[in-house]
């Protein structure tokens, strides 16, 4: 008797324990990221399958590419995801790869940095109660801004090296 009863309960929590944990939580791993800017969304793609979409926030001059510091636009392009940290200023944040080389080369040419410090990260520390209200407003500095539990399901569907693509 003692081990049925602690079967049905064992089997019982984890029923109710499960659907918590798959409430908007991507479905896989991603193999790629899709911003769409005139759209304000971050897609999460495998295997050419959107897998998860969230609406985002972005630089606070969003319209064009970044092409230099303190221009206040998010960069168009192709990079990667290529670090995290897990302490910013922010809720969490994960490196885009940009300025490329190509990026470099065009501010050169006109005598400007082409800035940096570009990420995808969840609200400033202490602003998490603004939650999806904070896309009212394009408010970054050229990142992409998502709430704190969108942030935590696009760390754990992406690695390192993940590519993505950023369209206007």
């Amino acid at each position: 008797m003692r081990i049925r009863l602690f079967t049905v309960v064992t089997v019982s929590l984890v029923s109710l324990l499960a659907p918590a944990q798959d409430l908007g939580k991507p479905a896989t791993h991603a193999d790629r990221v899709l911003v769409i800017k005139k759209e304000r969304t971050l897609e999460l793609i495998s295997h050419g399958k959107m897998i998860h979409s969230y609406k985002i926030a972005l630089g606070g001059n969003p319209v064009g590419a970044k092409t230099m510091l303190g221009d206040h636009k998010t960069p168009e392009g192709l990079y990667l995801l290529d670090s995290r940290n897990a302490h910013s200023r922010f809720y969490k944040s994960i490196h885009i790869s940009y300025p490329s080389a190509q990026d470099r080369a065009d501010a050169r040419r006109k005598g400007v940095s082409p800035g940096g410090e570009v990420f995808i990260h969840g609200l400033p520390k202490g602003y998490a109660w603004l939650g999806t209200s904070h896309r009212l407003k394009d408010w970054t500095d050229g990142c992409i801004a998502v709430t704190n539990e969108e942030m935590d399901q696009i760390w754990l569907a992406v690695t390192d090296g993940t590519p993505i693509e950023i369209r206007p």
